[in-house]
């Protein structure tokens, strides 16, 4: 069965951020920090749909969806990131899956969307190893709870951009600013992963993936330096994250200094057989050589496309390319693809911008199966307006419209699309 779905993420739309016993993450000391957040706009209410999952469910339902991809916050679960089980934290995730499966509607569980427990972060985030089992521990915890109803896990979400945006550059919590010193933090998060997958097989999970962003990189020239420099990009965004896993070693990152954080029996154990690879789609990446010394790449930017609100080039054909790509690049060892995020930002009920973006990344998609691509599912970002992380609420990519002072729900014209869309596939 292809999955038909739409995406989430917890800290993005739950709110409820001091109820029922959740523990601070992140995010919620991020996004009171001043100046770090647009507007100073915080989670703490988001959609409120901590209150209002039964709304969203029936919204879904409407829509036609058989899929519904959403994130467990862990510090809901773990308030401390380990120890002490929140049964009140598990109990509402219990609830949501039982309301999903009512409805026919496969609930594809993400593990963690950037949401670390602020109580781990005090002891050095994902730049301390113990996290990765820290990880492990609460994959099973939550497993134990829902694998006998959740058919799919997702381990990760994008930590490509959590490594860069979260521990690099800072722009995302935890805001620090380790740049190139941040490389632990990509072999910690792997290795999570690998540790995770061990525990959700051992509690009963029989379908597992991690969800990678990856990006087409164009070289802004056919010039020997910005060729290197486009490889060097491909290596760092689209490689770093999925080589480890499939082919069970890591790309040649010698451009970007020495990995060592990496142990005896490491590669092993990240290199756990996947069912699934979660791939989120925006827009390519167009890169030449660097100007300065600080990375062996810079961004040239990308012009002659549609832009969405957000500034990102519309290029549909990118997925296609994407995906052809990683067939050609990973042969037997790529598993079964699921788009697990793809959609725009752009304001307005009648929505005709993001109607024409979900045609032309549909008609892609369809391209890279005829030429051979196993694809087996799309999830449309985002089915709610949420908190749109540093930009806070000013970037909507929901089908649904949210009036974030009465928390209202209005289906876009998107939404309407996209169900006649389902209605005839």
């Amino acid at each position: 069965m292809f999955l038909w779905g739409t995406a989430t993420a917890a800290y993005q739309i739950e709110g409820a951020v001091a109820e029922d016993g959740r523990g601070p993450s992140i995010w919620d000391t991020f996004a009171h920090q001043p100046g770090k957040i647009r507007d100073g706009h915080t989670g703490d209410t988001a959609c409120d749909h901590y209150h209002r999952w039964p709304e969203d469910v029936e919204l879904m339902a409407a829509a036609g969806l058989n899929a519904y991809r959403f994130s467990v916050a862990w510090s809901r679960v773990l308030p401390a990131g380990r120890g002490q089980v929140n049964a009140k934290g598990l109990d509402f995730y219990d609830r949501l899956v039982d309301a999903l499966r009512a409805r026919d509607i496969a609930p594809v569980l993400t593990l963690y969307h950037w949401d670390l427990p602020q109580a781990l972060e005090d002891e050095g985030g994902w730049m301390n190893r113990d996290i990765s089992g820290y990880f492990a521990d609460y994959a099973g915890i939550v497993a134990e709870r829902l694998s006998d109803r959740v058919e799919w896990w997702i381990t990760l979400n994008e930590p490509f951009v959590h490594l860069v945006y979260g521990y690099a550059l800072g722009t995302h919590a935890p805001g620090r600013t380790l740049f190139l010193d941040a490389l632990p933090v990509a072999h910690h998060q792997l290795l999570g992963h690998g540790l995770a997958v061990q525990s959700l097989r051992a509690a009963g999970a029989e379908q597992v993936m991690i969800t990678n962003n990856c990006t087409p990189v164009w070289p802004a020239t056919d010039s020997p330096a910005d060729l290197a420099a486009a490889d060097a990009y491909d290596t760092l965004h689209n490689r770093l994250f999925t080589d480890p896993i499939l082919i069970g070693k890591y790309p040649d990152m010698s451009a970007f200094g020495t990995l060592d954080a990496v142990q005896d029996g490491d590669l092993a154990t990240i290199a756990q057989p996947l069912d699934g690879l979660g791939i989120n789609y925006y827009n390519p990446t167009r890169i030449a050589a660097p100007t300065t010394d600080l990375l062996p790449f810079d961004d040239a930017g990308i012009t002659g496309y549609p832009t969405t609100a957000f500034g990102w080039p519309v290029v549909p054909d990118g997925l296609r390319e994407l995906l052809v790509t990683l067939k050609s690049r990973y042969g037997p060892a790529l598993p079964p693809v699921h788009i697990t995020e793809n959609g725009c930002s752009h304001d307005g009920l009648d929505d005709r911008f993001r109607i024409d973006y979900l045609d032309g990344h549909l008609a892609a998609l369809a391209q890279a199966q005829a030429e051979g691509v196993d694809v087996r599912g799309y999830f449309a970002w985002s089915l709610l307006d949420n908190f749109e992380w540093a930009e806070g609420y000013h970037q909507r990519f929901g089908l649904v419209h949210v009036d974030f002072a009465t928390q209202a729900r209005t289906p876009k014209a998107s939404y309407h699309w996209l169900r006649q869309h389902l209605s005839q596939h």
